[in-house]
């Protein structure tokens, strides 16, 4: 995708950018008309994922002996988290892109012959929509501190406690529950698939953010839910070496969008400072405004350089964690400094929900805190030199 934020990329061949051209097409037809009431309701409609199904661009990752595209090129998660993200109606979309890059992952690589065929073919239709549970009230960075408790009781584990800023947690109908089954920190915890329609599992409120209106983000309870020792992901015990695993990915794809965001605001602040005027010409004209629009987009080639060739480098299964942090924590930090300098050049505009400059402002907050704050991630890369 070539424009006067981002230069041409070699990153991306014919095949991704025929993805990209599918995927903007979709976030127009299935998700600008909806995005208002969306963020009013505080999620989107189930049948969003149904759609995305049928456009090939929900779990095209999975095998197509089980409905799925058989896809395991990250190119065409970032194709298609970078449309998303630059789209007016982007919080909406983020559903798809968790269900795609983060959740969908732990179906694909840590279930067995009969999981698959119990749960994949559901998700590649986007009848069964997918979350993941790992934060509880008192746990957020702290994974191995988690609390709630699995048991085995014959066949099944009763599992107790809750989970807190669950993504698609109103929609979701399997939940990727993260559980102590042991009393090892890192050892003792074990993943578990819960459906949502098993007694003793219940949805808390739709959490009110200061941004992503659209998106579901939950309180789940689980009080003596009874879940067959079939649902365990993987062997018990493993659970936290698996969440390590599958974090890089999360990170680099959170970075990833984050600096996608960054092209969509600045490519819409350019067109408003060439449209608004002050003083009898466009604001695009004064001197100010020509060096903060030099410098963001100056940043954000040079951040397009380094995350293009982090994400050839995924795809080719050499992604480190600490890259991955340190992408992370960058991407995201720029996001939102460029974000409230873009709001400065609509003025009082700016604050205005009417306008979307606004709610990417808000939007753009939770990115230096979700899929590990900024602080840890400096502390990921600080340990890796030695310090």
């Amino acid at each position: 995708m070539t424009s006067a934020i981002s230069a041409q990329r070699s990153l991306y061949d014919d095949e991704h950018e025929l993805l990209r051209d599918t995927a903007r097409a979709f976030a127009d037809k299935h998700a600008a008309p909806h995005a208002e009431r969306w963020r009013a309701e505080g999620k989107v409609d189930r049948e969003l994922f149904r759609e995305a199904a049928r456009a090939g661009i929900l779990g095209f990752s999975i095998p197509e002996a089980y409905g799925g595209g058989g896809v395991t090129d990250f190119r065409f998660n970032a194709v298609i988290g970078e449309e998303f993200s630059r789209h007016p109606a982007s919080d909406g979309l983020a559903g798809v892109g968790l269900s795609n890059d983060i959740v969908v992952p732990y179906f694909t690589d840590l279930t067995d012959d009969e999981q698959k065929a119990r749960w994949l073919p559901g998700i590649a239709t986007g009848e069964l929509i997918v979350a993941v549970a790992m934060t509880e009230p008192g746990t957020g960075s702290d994974l191995a501190g988690i609390a709630t408790t699995a048991l085995l009781d014959g066949d099944d584990y009763v599992v107790n406690g809750s989970k807190v800023f669950i993504s698609n947690g109103q929609n979701a109908d399997l939940v990727v529950t993260a559980v102590r089954t042991g009393p090892d920190r890192h050892g003792g915890i074990s993943l578990l698939v819960i459906e949502a329609d098993r007694p003793g599992f219940s949805r808390g409120r739709n959490l009110e953010k200061v941004g992503l209106h659209a998106q579901d983000t939950s309180e789940l309870y689980f009080q003596d839910v009874r879940v067959p020792a079939t649902n365990l992901l993987g062997e018990e015990g493993a659970g936290f070496k698996a969440l390590m695993r599958n974090l890089p990915q999360e990170r680099i794809s959170i970075a990833a969008n984050a600096l996608a965001s960054i092209e969509g605001v600045l490519e819409r602040t350019l067109d408003y400072v060439k449209q608004r005027k002050a003083f009898g010409k466009p604001i695009g004209s004064f001197q100010n405004t020509r060096f903060e629009l030099a410098d963001m987009v100056t940043t954000a080639r040079v951040g397009r350089s380094h995350l293009d060739d982090l994400l050839r480098r995924h795809s080719r299964g050499e992604l480190t964690a600490v890259d991955a942090a340190a992408a992370k924590f960058w991407a995201t930090e720029r996001y939102v400094d460029i974000v409230g300098r873009c709001l400065q050049l609509h003025g009082a505009y700016g604050y205005m929900l009417e306008y979307r400059i606004a709610h990417d402002y808000l939007d753009s907050r939770i990115s230096t805190i979700y899929g590990g704050t900024t602080e840890i991630m400096k502390e990921i890369v600080g340990r890796d030199l030695g310090l």
